[in-house]
Formats: C-alpha cells, structure tokens, sequence
C-alpha cells in the first residue's frame, strides 16, 4: 500500500493595506492591529511590546529629584521628561487683574511632564 503525500498549499501573505491619515485619532485596537498586520505579529504580540514599553517608561520617569528630572527616549520620535515641582508656600501678592493686595493659596508638589519631539518626527511632517 502506497502512502499519499500531502501536498503544501501555501498560500501568499495579503499584502497590508496602506497606510494613510485617519480622519479621526485612532483607536488602541484599530492601532494594534494595523501594526500586527504590518510587521506580521499577532496582536496580542504588539499589545505586549506597548505594554512592557509603558512598564519602561514608568520606570524610568517615576520619582524624578528636585535637581535632576528624569528623561526617557523614543528613539527617532520623542523625549519624554519628568520634572519634580516642590510645594509652594501660601504668600501674599497683588493680584494681575484686579491690582489689589491677594493671599495665593499654597499648591502641593506635582510631577510634571513635558514631552520634545526629536528630529526623526519633526522630518515626518
């Protein structure tokens, strides 16, 4: 009894679509998939880059110093920097508008977060 060979179907790849401008922002699913048919990953593949990148750049910006604020790199599209803002004290000042005496509440500190695009994005557009 001769055994049958299977033979291999294979089937070419669709090509993805092109890419083009989106009217409105897109969504985080209509992101990861185009990305996923792109690059020839699974979403769920992507869904795990964007989400150890987060898990990264929280590292990286968490708790920034008062003199030295905390920087993450985008390679080609962005900086992203942290800057600790102290506490300020209530004080007594005049008031832009009205030109009268004011107190000026005191503010907690914060964390601010400033974001600079590089080159590589700058030439995009």
């Amino acid at each position: 009894m001769a055994k049958k060979t299977a033979k291999a179907t294979t089937k070419a790849a669709p090509k993805p679509a092109k890419i083009t401008a989106s009217s409105k922002p897109r969504k985080k699913s209509e992101l990861f998939n185009m990305l996923a048919e792109h690059n020839g990953l699974k979403r769920k593949d992507v869904a795990g880059v964007f989400d150890t990148l987060s898990k990264v750049m929280a590292a990286d910006l968490a708790k920034p110093g008062a003199d030295k604020p905390k920087i993450f790199v985008v390679p080609g599209l962005m900086k992203v920097k942290s800057i600790f803002k102290p506490a300020t004290k209530e004080r007594k000042g005049i008031d832009p508008f009205t030109k009268l005496e004011k107190v000026f509440k005191a503010k907690p500190a914060s964390t601010a977060i400033r974001i600079r695009p590089l080159k590589g994005l700058k030439s995009m557009l």
